[in-house]
């Protein structure tokens, strides 16, 4: 009899795919630093998720590629810049000039066909940013001059609770 393994409290998988994605940028800095020169035949295919937060690509580009998008860094680009969470990197489609800005944790995978080497990542499922909205416009209440908070609903129908922490006079 075999029993199942323990649910691990430990997120293994997030940490290797955060590891793997430094190889990424790793690389992308040494060749940035050798002036975005790639040695040999050396050719980069990067995919990634084109909706994911902090991804920047020209409108018609996200037109085409709603979910994901393989770029490749071989003869053509310029102006690479790596970061700590993201690269930006320009290229050329349809013979337009762009800037993409991609975080590490948009992409897929990446592969280097010269040598054989190849990296696949699961996409990284961060939490919806908030939709904008307009600034609250609550009535801000006077404390009770003690140091007690006031908690006071505003009379204005809504279940909103304006909190205000006055200085003790």
């Amino acid at each position: 009899m075999s029993e199942a393994p323990p649910d691990s409290l430990i997120p293994y998988d997030e940490i290797v795919q955060e590891a793997l994605r430094a190889v990424v940028g790793r690389v992308l800095r040494e060749v940035e630093a050798s002036g975005s020169e790639l040695p040999g035949s050396h050719h980069f295919y990067i995919t990634f998720k084109t909706g994911a937060p902090g991804v920047s690509i020209p409108a018609d580009l996200r037109a085409r590629f709603p979910d994901e998008m393989t770029i490749v860094l071989q003869n053509k680009f310029w102006d690479l810049s790596v970061e700590d969470t993201l690269f930006s990197v320009g290229l050329s489609f349809n013979q337009v000039p762009a800037k993409l800005v991609i975080p590490f944790a948009a992409i897929t995978a990446f592969v280097d066909p010269a040598v054989d080497f190849g990296l696949q990542f699961q996409a990284v499922e961060l939490d919806d940013e908030p939709e904008p909205h307009d600034d609250a416009e609550n009535d801000l209440e006077q404390g009770d001059g003690e140091g007690v908070p006031s908690l006071t609903p505003p009379d204005d129908g809504s279940n909103v609770v304006t909190v205000d922490f006055g200085k003790k006079k």
